[in-house]
C-alpha cells in the first residue's frame, strides 16, 4: 500500500487550496459587503473554515502512506457509529453488543483493509457479524423489542463501517500501469462526492424551484440535483489525468459517485427525519456531525471500490 507524491498528486492538493482561497476570500467579501455576516454567510464561512480543517487532515492522512488514510477513515467510521447509535435507542442488553461493535468489529474491518485480506474484508460484516450481533444480544436475556434493536445495530455497522471502508480499500486494488498512484484515485472519489454535495446545494440554492423530497429533505430540489450531477460530471471527466479511467470513464464514474452521494444523502436525511434531528451531531462546524459530511460516501464508495475492481483489475 505504499504510495508516490508524483507531480498530479501535487497539482490536485494545490487545486483544492486555490479553490479553497478562492471561496474564502468571497465569504469574507460578502460578509463585508452586508456589512455584517447574516446568519447565512456565517453559515457559510462557518463551512468554509471547516473545509480548511477537513482538506488538511485528508491530506496528512494521504502523505503518511496507506496506513495513515486507513487510519483516518477508521476513526470516522467510529465516530459516525456513535452517532448513529447516539439517536437510536438502546437498551442494557445492548451495551455488550455495542462494545463488539465499537471495540472488536469496527477496528477488525480495518485491520483487514490495511492488511489487504479481500476475501474476509468483504464478508466480516455482512456474513459473520450480521450473525453474532443477535446472538450476542440474545445471551443478555432481554426481549423487548429484540428485533428492532438488533437490526438497528446491525444496519448501523454496515452503513457506518462497512461502507465507509470501501474508501480507504481503493488503496489495495491492483491496477495495472497504475501502481503506487491510488492514492489519487482516493483523493478523486473524495473529491467528486464532496464537489457534487456543494455543487447541489450551489445551484439549488440559484435556481431551485421543484423540490424533490419536500418531506424528507426540502432543500434538496431537481435544478439542484441535475446541476449539481452535471456541473461534477464534468469536473470529473476533467480530473481523468488523475485517474486510471480515459476522460470518457471518468466522465461516467463521476456520474455514478454523484448519483450514488445523492441516494446516501437522502436516505440518511430521512432517518434524521424519523429521529426528530436536524443534524447527526455538532462536532464540524457549519456542516453538523460526521455523518452529515460522510453521508454521501457511504452509499457511494462500495459501488465505485466493486465497479473499478471489477472493470480495471485482472
Amino acid at each position: 500500500m505504499n504510495l508516490k507524491l508524483d507531480q498530479e498528486t501535487i497539482w490536485l492538493v494545490g487545486g483544492v487550496i486555490a479553490l479553497l482561497i478562492i471561496s474564502s476570500m468571497i465569504g469574507w467579501m460578502l460578509a463585508r459587503g452586508n456589512g455584517g455576516e447574516s446568519k447565512t454567510i456565517a453559515n457559510l464561512n462557518d463551512r468554509i473554515r471547516a473545509w480548511w480543517g477537513m482538506v488538511a487532515v485528508f491530506c496528512v492522512a494521504l502523505a503518511t502512506g496507506g496506513l495513515g488514510s486507513v487510519i483516518l477513515f477508521g476513526v470516522l467510521s467510529f465516530l459516525a457509529l456513535r452517532e448513529t447509535i447516539t439517536l437510536t435507542p438502546s437498551r442494557p442488553g445492548d451495551h455488550r453488543t455495542l462494545f463488539w461493535s465499537f471495540f472488536i468489529i469496527t477496528p477488525l474491518q480495518y485491520l483487514l483493509v490495511a492488511i489487504d485480506w479481500y476475501g474476509l474484508f468483504t464478508i466480516l460484516i455482512p456474513v459473520y457479524a450480521f450473525l453474532f450481533i443477535p446472538l450476542r444480544s440474545v445471551l443478555s436475556g432481554d426481549c423487548e423489542k429484540f428485533l428492532e434493536r438488533t437490526a438497528k445495530i446491525q444496519w448501523a455497522l454496515m452503513i457506518c463501517v462497512y461502507c465507509v471502508s470501501h474508501a480507504p480499500a481503493l488503496l489495495t486494488l491492483n491496477i495495472p500501469g497504475y501502481e503506487g498512484q491510488n492514492g489519487k484515485l482516493l483523493f478523486y472519489f473524495i473529491l467528486v462526492v464532496q464537489l457534487s454535495d456543494v455543487m447541489q446545494y450551489v445551484w439549488g440554492k440559484t435556481t431551485g424551484k421543484r423540490k424533490i423530497a419536500p418531506l424528507v429533505s426540502p432543500n434538496k430540489t431537481w435544478e439542484g440535483f441535475i446541476g449539481g450531477v452535471a456541473t461534477t460530471s464534468l469536473i470529473g471527466a476533467g480530473l481523468w489525468w488523475a485517474t486510471p479511467f480515459t476522460p470518457w470513464q471518468s466522465a461516467g464514474m463521476a456520474f455514478l459517485i454523484c448519483l450514488l452521494g445523492f441516494a446516501g444523502g437522502l436516505v440518511m436525511s430521512a432517518i434524521k427525519r424519523d429521529c426528530g434531528v436536524k443534524d447527526w451531531g455538532h462536532l464540524i462546524e457549519g456542516h453538523g456531525g460526521v455523518m452529515d459530511r460522510i453521508d454521501s460516501i457511504c452509499f457511494a464508495a462500495p459501488v465505485f471500490f466493486h465497479v473499478t475492481r471489477y472493470y480495471f483489475t485482472p
